[in-house]
């Protein structure tokens, strides 16, 4: 199966200008799309913008969620009128989207930087190997503690289905109501840091100069590395501030790092700041 991840920014590309359909050619012919930056908002010219509809119309073979961390209201709105402001993220899977919740992740206020309420959007989709939780996750871009606290909850949220189980459990009216929760994940998006971050070690287990990597069985697989790629040869964002750098990543539950079957990154894409990555797993 393909996977792509894609933070989107909003639509705007590199050239400053909004173009969705741009970013689904980009994508391409995939199963499981990953999306961040996705909004609901107000446009200039007075109308309003909704990303989730529009990219469901692009791929029209797929079934779609969305989740978002912020939501406010937008001002003018009357109370027949309930549209929201949004910012979030999406999954879409052309095959069915067996259950869906949408996590909130920890967040920091602040006084004179930008701090964003944060969130994953977890689907359990149907594969042909069975179930499998994929996350479309976006992490905080300000500060290395909240981004930690983050990778946190994402443990907590990976290991999940051992005490919380499914959306609904216990239900005796048909597997329709009781959708599966399986051990198996892959987590995809933009995570703000780098390979030799705190919170890289803290979600893939710390890094030893003679042995390597040091994980576990809780610990999560570099996706780009079980591909057989070099860990210093990828960039998924070319900033100002810090250069060409990656933020993006896959991960996987230990139990899929044989699935898996290669990693790429779209260097040439240019509908966003960030690039688009590619993820093929045997599945």
């Amino acid at each position: 199966m393909r996977f792509v991840s894609y933070n989107i920014q909003f639509g705007t590309g590199k050239d400053g200008k909004v173009d969705l359909a741009r970013i689904a050619g980009e994508i391409g012919d995939a199963d499981v799309i990953a999306l961040q930056e996705v909004v609901r908002r107000p446009t200039d010219d007075g109308g309003f913008s909704d990303q989730p509809a529009a990219f469901a119309e692009l791929f029209p073979e797929h079934y779609w969620v969305y989740g978002a961390g912020i939501d406010i209201h937008c001002v003018g709105d009357g109370p027949g009128d309930n549209r929201r402001r949004q910012f979030g993220n999406m999954l879409l899977s052309k095959t069915p989207i067996l259950s869906h919740r949408n996590h909130l992740l920890p967040k920091h206020g602040t006084l004179n930087v930008l701090s964003i309420q944060r969130s994953t959007v977890e689907g359990v989709v149907d594969t042909p190997s069975g179930p499998l939780r994929v996350y479309s996750v976006h992490l905080g871009h300000a500060s290395n503690v909240e981004r930690i606290e983050q990778c946190e909850r994402l443990q907590e949220l990976i290991a999940a289905p051992r005490t919380e189980g499914g959306v609904r459990t216990g239900s005796d009216e048909g597997p329709e109501l009781a959708p599966p929760m399986p051990d198996s994940a892959l987590l995809m998006g933009d995570f703000n840091f780098q390979g030799d971050s705190e919170e890289y070690d803290l979600l893939c287990g710390e890094f030893d100069e003679f042995y390597g990597r040091v994980s576990n069985l809780h610990n999560l697989i570099d996706v780009w590395e079980a591909a057989g790629n070099d860990s210093a040869d990828c960039v998924t964002c070319d900033t100002t501030k810090k250069g060409r750098i990656r933020l993006d990543y896959g991960f996987v539950t230990p139990d899929l790092a044989g699935k898996v079957k290669a990693m790429s990154v779209g260097n040439d894409a240019v509908g966003s700041d960030h690039q688009p990555i590619y993820i093929e797993l045997d599945l």
